[in-house]
């Protein structure tokens, strides 16, 4: 027969325990209000612990030349608490999540841009992006909106992506310039009578196998 509010210090004005909230949100702490018959009974303090992986995860991308930016809707303390343990320098937290995806369209209109995300919340800003990278235990409003999913929902696999798809992609112009090149060299050698059609074949077969070689050395990675 009473009444109790839980909610948001945005929603529930803090009072005496403003000191409270504010360390429990410097330490990375989400801050639950908690009132009974409106009056303040107390703060509760949550956290979602950074995945171990995380902190290697950004030093990865960093060094591969990737800029790391964190948008979540928790408040600005906490966002940066956690943001300093892994490393993530831009910050923007109390974000709705037309916040995130406008973010992400403004970057995306700048620079190639991929958001990973797990949440209901995230859908729009997955959208948003160039590439939308879900995580595999994410909703599946995520993992329907995004182009890939990190199946084994490691924040590590993101890096590795990256990587996997920059080789993918470096190999693709390896390949294209190897067959090219070979058959540019024997048309020319073939019309100047240098080198008669059985060379030019055999060029072209080896030009498949060399490829095709050159292709599977992605299996490495």
């Amino acid at each position: 027969g009473r009444r109790v509010l839980v909610g948001s210090p945005r929603w529930i004005d803090t009072g005496p325990l403003k000191a409270d909230v504010e360390r429990m949100e410097s330490e990375g702490q989400t801050c639950v209000l908690v009132t009974v018959d409106d009056a303040l009974a107390g703060a509760i303090g949550v956290r979602d612990e950074l995945r171990p992986e995380v902190p290697e995860a950004v030093q990865t991308l960093h060094a591969n030349g990737v800029e790391v930016s964190m948008l979540t809707g928790d408040n600005t303390r906490t966002a940066r608490a956690l943001a300093g343990i892994a490393g993530i320098d831009d910050v923007r937290a109390e974000l709705r999540p037309e916040d995130k995806a406008s973010i992400v369209a403004e970057f995306s209109s700048k620079t190639p841009t991929a958001m990973i995300g797990d949440g209901i919340n995230d859908a729009p800003a997955l959208a948003a992006a160039n590439v939308g990278i879900a995580m595999g235990g994410g909703t599946d409003a995520a993992l329907e909106t995004a182009d890939a999913a990190v199946l084994n929902d490691r924040v590590a696999d993101v890096a590795a992506l990256v990587a996997l798809s920059r080789a993918t992609l470096g190999n693709i112009h390896q390949n294209v310039a190897i067959s090219l090149g070979l058959k540019a060299v024997f048309l020319v050698t073939t019309l100047a009578g240098v080198t008669g059609l059985w060379p030019a074949i055999l060029a072209d077969t080896g030009a498949t196998v060399l490829v095709t070689a050159n292709a599977l050395r992605l299996l490495r990675a």
